[in-house]
């Protein structure tokens, strides 16, 4: 098993593909995606990209949940909000309003999976077509089932983790 000494900055976790998530630390079980972690993600392959990947803002349900710690932005999410995954589109892996011509993922879930997330910045600077799109960390099933390649943690975990100062996390490959 790969060594759990945290990366040096203590604002980065560590996800390893085994699903360990160490910060400050600390470890905790992630679901991660069920194609895997991968250093060539693509669009539709499940999978989790490896790579540094920053935190670059927070959305939550406000009729679910008191507004979260973080180090990031912090912004309540709507009805209406999606997350456009149509790589023909020029919305590509961007956030969106519904009703949305294009492939979307809906971000207002009747499951409390997206509750809280973690928007992790992938392919988003800018997006290219069919290099994965809605990469985030969110909350995990409680079997911790994989993701569609985002990295998932229980609700108290990425609650603490956000409050702890979390700027980011760093996916290491297989």
């Amino acid at each position: 098993m790969p060594d759990a000494t945290p990366f040096p900055d203590a604002s980065i976790a560590i996800v390893h593909p085994d699903g360990r998530f160490i910060l400050g630390g600390k470890v905790w079980r992630a679901a991660l995606g069920r194609g895997g972690v991968r250093a060539d993600k693509r669009e539709g392959d499940g999978a989790t990209p490896a790579g540094l990947l920053p935190l670059r803002r927070v959305l939550y349900r406000a009729d679910r949940l008191s507004i979260p710690q973080a180090s990031v932005p912090r912004e309540p999410l709507a009805p209406d909000n999606g997350w456009c995954d149509d790589p023909t589109h020029a919305d590509y892996n961007r956030q969106i309003r519904l009703p949305h011509p294009a492939g979307h993922e809906v971000l207002w879930r009747d499951d409390a999976l997206y509750d809280l997330i973690g928007v992790l910045g992938w392919n988003d600077d800018p997006p290219r077509p069919g290099r994965g799109s809605a990469i985030f960390l969110h909350v995990a099933r409680p079997d911790f089932a994989p993701t569609a390649g985002c990295v998932a943690l229980p609700l108290a975990a990425l609650r603490a983790v956000l409050a702890a100062g979390l700027r980011g996390v760093r996916v290491l490959a297989p």
